[in-house]
C-alpha cells in the first residue's frame, strides 16, 4: 500500500481551476509594469518565504505557476516576450513599480546563488538578465518622488530666506538705532 502511494502522481488540477489560474495570471501580466523570470531550483521553503516577504515589502509579488499555463496566460499581453524564458522551475516576480521587483530579485539572487534571473519584460520591452540588473540599479519611485520634493522644496526655502533677509536687516538696523538712542 505504501509503495503504491509513493508511485502515484499528484492529483490533476481540474479544468475550471486551470482556467481560473490562467485568467488570474493573464490579469497579472496585463497590469504589471515589470515582470522578472527566474529559476528557483534548490531554494528551500524558508528561502522562498523570505523572497516572498521581501517582495511584498517592496510592493511586488512572487508567483510560481506551471510553464504551460503561464504561456497560455501570456497570450495577448505586452509581456508575451518572456514566453521563451519559461523552461524548468520558473517563478515570476512582478510589481507596479518598474524598479521594485527587479531590485528585490537581483538583491536576493546575490545572496542566494540558487535563484538565477533569466530575464523579464517591462511593458513591450524584453529584458535580458543584464537589463534586469540595470533596472534594479535605478532608484525606486518613492526615492524619485523624495528627490523631486526635495528639489521643489529647496528653492522655496531659499526664496523665503531671501524675502525675509531684507526685513531682518531692517529690524536689526532699527534695533541698533534704538539701542544707540537709549544709551545716549
Amino acid at each position: 500500500m505504501l509503495a503504491m502511494a509513493v508511485n502515484q502522481r499528484e492529483p490533476a488540477v481540474d479544468r475550471p481551476a486551470k482556467a481560473e489560474l490562467v485568467a488570474t495570471l493573464n490579469g497579472v501580466f496585463k497590469t504589471a509594469n515589470v515582470v522578472v523570470v527566474a529559476h528557483y531550483s534548490g531554494l528551500t521553503v524558508a528561502q522562498m518565504q523570505n523572497l516572498r516577504r521581501q517582495m511584498k515589502q517592496a510592493g511586488g509579488t512572487v508567483k510560481v505557476a506551471k510553464n504551460r499555463l503561464a504561456k497560455i496566460a501570456l497570450e495577448g499581453t505586452d509581456v508575451a516576450s518572456i514566453a521563451s524564458l519559461m523552461s524548468g522551475p520558473t517563478l515570476f516576480a512582478y510589481s507596479g513599480d518598474p524598479v521594485a521587483a527587479p531590485k528585490v530579485a537581483v538583491d536576493f539572487a546575490k545572496a542566494h546563488d540558487k535563484l538565477v534571473i533569466l530575464g523579464g519584460a517591462m511593458g513591450k520591452t524584453a529584458l535580458n538578465p543584464d537589463g534586469v540588473k540595470a533596472l534594479a540599479s535605478l532608484p525606486s519611485l518613492d526615492e524619485l518622488r523624495a528627490r523631486i520634493v526635495g528639489l521643489i522644496q529647496a528653492p522655496a526655502t531659499k526664496v523665503a530666506q531671501l524675502v525675509n533677509a531684507p526685513a531682518a536687516k531692517v529690524a536689526r538696523v532699527v534695533q541698533a538705532y534704538a539701542s544707540k538712542s537709549e544709551a545716549a
